[in-house]
């Protein structure tokens, strides 16, 4: 009768002990879950500021701090774009050459938190030129995670758009914001 006694509570021992035991490969992941991207394209013109965005729905997770899946990768259809205006969004549309490069695509690879931040490896592939940061910031807002990034047309080897002969230019410096929400 003591042995089984013995034997009974080692067995509630062991198990307790390790049952509860939680091994450090298996830990509770930080995870991210993307709803829906918007990417905003400005910039200024001898007219004034110009602003074209674009809002489109994706679903994805990404693991922080894991061997799983930390990387973000998706498609920007070019033609989604609006600039509020049908002439600035056609100019915007044959500066970026959507006939011969429909699609551009963003990877965010090696996500990790930083402070109430994150940094990250970031590709941009824009026309037929993939542009690389590493180490690029994600600011942490209520409901997103956003990042910046300031090109020249040039940078992409793009001519910045002129009309009227000449009167009207964009400016070659544009400014790329886009937001990941959560």
């Amino acid at each position: 009768m003591f042995n089984r006694i013995l034997i009974l509570t080692l067995g509630l021992v062991i198990f307790f002990f390790l049952g509860s035991a939680k091994p450090t490969f298996l830990e509770d992941d930080a995870v991210i879950i993307i709803n829906k991207i918007r990417i905003e394209i400005t910039g200024t013109s001898t007219v004034g500021k110009y602003n074209c965005s674009n809002l489109f729905m994706t679903k994805d997770t990404v693991y922080l701090n894991s061997i799983k899946k930390n990387i973000f990768n998706t498609e920007i259809k070019m033609s989604n774009f609006d600039c509020g205006n049908k002439i600035m969004t056609k100019d915007l549309q044959g500066t970026v050459k959507i006939k011969q490069f429909p699609n551009s695509t963003v990877c965010i690879r090696d996500i990790r938190q930083v402070g109430k931040n994150y940094k990250c490896n970031l590709n941009f592939l824009i026309t037929n030129k993939t542009l690389k940061y590493k180490d690029f910031i994600l600011y942490t807002d209520v409901n997103k995670i956003q990042g910046t990034l300031n090109l020249k047309f040039s940078d992409i080897e793009l001519e910045p758009p002129t009309k009227m002969a000449g009167l009207i230019k964009v400016k070659d410096e544009l400014v790329i914001n886009f937001s990941l929400y959560k």
